[in-house]
């Protein structure tokens, strides 16, 4: 049987796919600037990669070709597929690209809209369009799984939690399916072979707990962990268990993990809906570590940790007020599509 490897998200890439916004349900009452806010995001990845853009229609095309042109993308560093969606939560239902001894292959996961809505067949169709299109193995893994709820150092290690993929009685993806079963699919599919379950997510979290709101791998040995300083906010009790459960955790080979505090921003709520803003949301490009900002004192903060972190990419925030009423923000709407070639750079085991 073919071994396959997840890699980490920094080792380079050859795109990051990305789905143009148009589902106005996702942000309602606030969708106008959301497309403005994709183009800055673009426009900062085109830098260091190609991004293929998902667009239901010649006339959506058209329409990101404005934005991006006005923004200041070069075009020829884009891709745009025909492909249908429901939603632009590219992360979650976008091919998981992995690697194996002949090249890149599509981790076959299915989507049922993280247990909670009605439409989302054509998400679901993605990675087989994917696979198509770029004449690649799927390898089919037979469950629900989004790509939030899952994050890798790339040498084996896999982060996860409790609440979004055990809990047996709400947005319960794969029913009757055992930690053991899941850790098996893990192995099989993406070649882990140590799986870290952390507890509880973020308040606000419309997935039932994905980690890549609170918990992020930056270097094969090192997290970020968002930390809550108010004991009266609702995340504060679940961040510090999280905290608690990975001192006591370690890496592939028995290595203890190295546990940074990533600072929360101050609770946010619009239209009286409690949002889930957090800058592990990020994600890490080729030439650029895109960072959730929120017009928050914090923000400063955050960027320059993960400055530090990534010394040999520029750290960019892009304002997510507005893009995080779509209950995500950066790493929800990204998926990479790792280089085909493996050896160029890659993060250095510590700081």
């Amino acid at each position: 049987m073919t071994e396959y490897r997840l890699p980490a998200e920094w080792e380079p890439h050859a795109a990051t796919w990305i789905g143009w916004p148009h589902n106005v349900t996702d942000w309602p009452g606030k969708f106008p600037p959301i497309p403005w806010v994709y183009g800055e995001i673009v426009r900062a990845l085109a830098r260091g990669e190609v991004v293929r853009i998902l667009v239901d229609s010649a006339a959506q095309q058209t329409q990101a070709s404005r934005i991006l042109t006005k923004v200041g993308v070069d075009l020829a560093r884009v891709d745009f597929l025909r492909f249908p969606t429901n939603r632009g939560w590219t992360r979650d239902f976008g091919p998981i690209f992995v690697r194996g001894e002949k090249g890149l292959a599509i981790a076959r996961f299915h989507f049922n809209a993280w247990a909670k809505y009605k439409d989302w067949k054509k998400d679901d169709r993605v990675p087989v369009l994917a696979a198509k299109q770029l004449k690649l193995p799927l390898v089919d893994a037979k469950v629900v799984l989004e790509g939030g709820s899952i994050d890798v150092n790339g040498r084996g290690t896999l982060l996860t939690t409790e609440e979004c993929l055990l809990d047996p009685k709400v947005q319960t993806r794969n029913p009757g399916l055992s930690r053991y079963e899941i850790e098996n699919v893990f192995r099989d599919t993406l070649g882990v072979t140590n799986t870290l379950w952390l507890g509880k997510g973020i308040a606000g979290d419309d997935t039932h707990g994905h980690v890549d709101d609170l918990c992020r791998f930056v270097k094969p040995g090192t997290v970020v962990l968002c930390r809550e300083e108010d004991p009266k906010d609702a995340n504060y009790k679940p961040l510090a268990e999280n905290r608690e459960r990975l001192l006591g955790m370690h890496l592939e080979k028995g290595a203890s993990i190295e546990v940074i505090d990533l600072p929360m921003p101050a609770p946010l709520y619009f239209d009286g809906v409690r949002l889930p803003a957090s800058y592990a949301n990020f994600y890490i490009a080729n030439a650029a570590v895109l960072v959730p900002t929120f017009n928050d004192p914090k923000d400063r903060i955050a960027l320059g940790m993960l400055a530090e972190l990534f010394p040999d990419r520029p750290v960019v925030g892009i304002h997510a007020v507005d893009l995080v009423w779509g209950l995500g923000t950066l790493h929800c709407l990204t998926q990479q599509e790792p280089a085909a070639n493996a050896t160029a750079r890659s993060q250095p085991d510590s700081p």
